[in-house]
């Protein structure tokens, strides 16, 4: 799916508790996204997945292998989706994919 670029609101975020996403974290989402010049700057800690960012299903799943291929078995965004109710799912932000990386890359 091609990606619009999201509704132009900002979640206000708190400079002092947000951990920066790791780079390459970053790429990965935007390179699954299909996404336009500049939409890399949407992808911050509290952007949800479906809501803020527009993935699909296609795409979440693309995400998902091209975490595990990266960052290893723990990096395994399918297991933490099957454990998620709808409203769970909703709410699934790129902090939650950050805290899925190992240690080193989570930095």
């Amino acid at each position: 799916m091609s990606h619009p670029e999201p509704p132009s609101f900002e979640k206000p975020l708190n400079p002092e508790r947000a951990t920066p996403v790791a780079p390459e974290l970053v790429a990965l989402v935007v390179e699954v996204a299909g996404a336009p010049p500049g939409w890399a700057r949407r992808v911050t800690p509290d952007a949800r997945l479906d809501a803020d960012l527009l993935l699909d299903e296609t795409e979440l799943s693309a995400l998902a292998g091209r975490l595990r291929e990266r960052f290893g078995a723990s990096a395994d965004l399918a297991a933490l989706r099957a454990g998620l109710d709808l409203p769970g799912l909703e709410a699934l932000t790129v902090a939650d994919l950050h805290r899925l990386l190992p240690e080193e890359d989570a930095r």
